[in-house]
């Protein structure tokens, strides 16, 4: 790997994390640029969620290091983490929402609760109402989750997830269980929000639908339309990373998934709904 981490928005160098002597990841070795695309696939348990979890400083590594934003964050505290994570946003399985608030509360809940913010409750309010309105949902403000559909529960996880505008976003199976239509219009989100601010984009899915998405279209603000086979401007890429019971066993460009003969890698590759 290069010498200097500075470059990568996120790098894992030979990153172990273990349970019970069991590796949930085991030497992980990646990185990516500023404005890059990841895309996770693997089986349940193959480690997806671990690797996020560690990738924001919930989960320590037994060994390696893992660099966020050109920092060794491998050993810092819970304290000096906060910093870091204010320009990170995060997509939970299933949107991750509190039941017992609202939904502007819901959005705003890192605004008011990450250190660095200083927002009066006009500033969260007005940032609550844009980041809602970006996923077509600022009518949304004074309801419950309990209120919302399934796919709607999901978008006001991805407004919560920018209303930081963070340079990085980690999205954690942002279509599991949805419809394909509504888990098009997930990553269509996903992808708009990648485009129209150059933000670095990991994302653990099971489709090979959403990955293909993410790699073959991009979101033209001119037009305010999602354009299907054309390269990104700028060049930004998308790389896919297949895992296996903790272990990095593919990494490489959507052709080079395609194009694999190996069984297990296979399975992920134009899978149907």
């Amino acid at each position: 790997m290069p010498d200097d981490p500075a470059q990568f928005v996120l790098r894992f160098d030979r990153v172990t994390v273990a349970f019970d002597d069991n590796k949930a990841l085991d030497e992980m070795t990646f990185e990516v640029a500023p404005g890059e695309s990841l895309v996770l696939f693997g089986a349940a348990g193959s480690g997806k969620t671990v690797l996020l979890k560690t990738a924001l400083g919930l989960q320590k590594p037994e060994a390696g290091r893992v660099y966020v934003f050109g920092r060794d964050i491998t050993d810092l505290p819970e304290q000096k983490l906060f910093g870091i994570r204010r320009e990170m946003g995060v997509l939970f399985q299933e949107g991750g929402l509190f039941d017992s608030l609202n939904i502007e509360e819901n959005v705003s809940y890192p605004l008011a609760n990450l250190a660095g913010f200083h927002c009066t409750p006009d500033e969260m309010h007005a940032r609550a109402e844009e980041a809602l309105r970006f996923v077509e949902l600022e009518h949304t403000l004074e309801k419950f989750p309990s209120e919302l559909s399934g796919g709607m529960r999901r978008r006001v996880g991805i407004a919560r997830a920018v209303v930081t505008e963070p340079r990085l976003v980690l999205y954690d199976s942002p279509t599991a269980g949805l419809d394909p239509i509504t888990a098009y219009t997930i990553v269509a989100l996903i992808l708009k929000q990648r485009d129209l601010r150059n933000t670095t984009t990991v994302m653990a899915t099971h489709r090979y639908q959403d990955g293909h998405f993410l790699a073959n279209s991009r979101f033209n603000p001119r037009t305010g339309e999602i354009q299907h086979n054309g390269k990104r401007e700028g060049g930004s890429r998308t790389t896919f990373m297949v895992l296996r019971e903790g272990r990095l066993v593919f990494s490489g460009s959507l052709a080079e998934l395609n194009a694999s003969v190996d069984p297990y890698v296979s399975k992920f590759v134009k899978r149907e709904d």
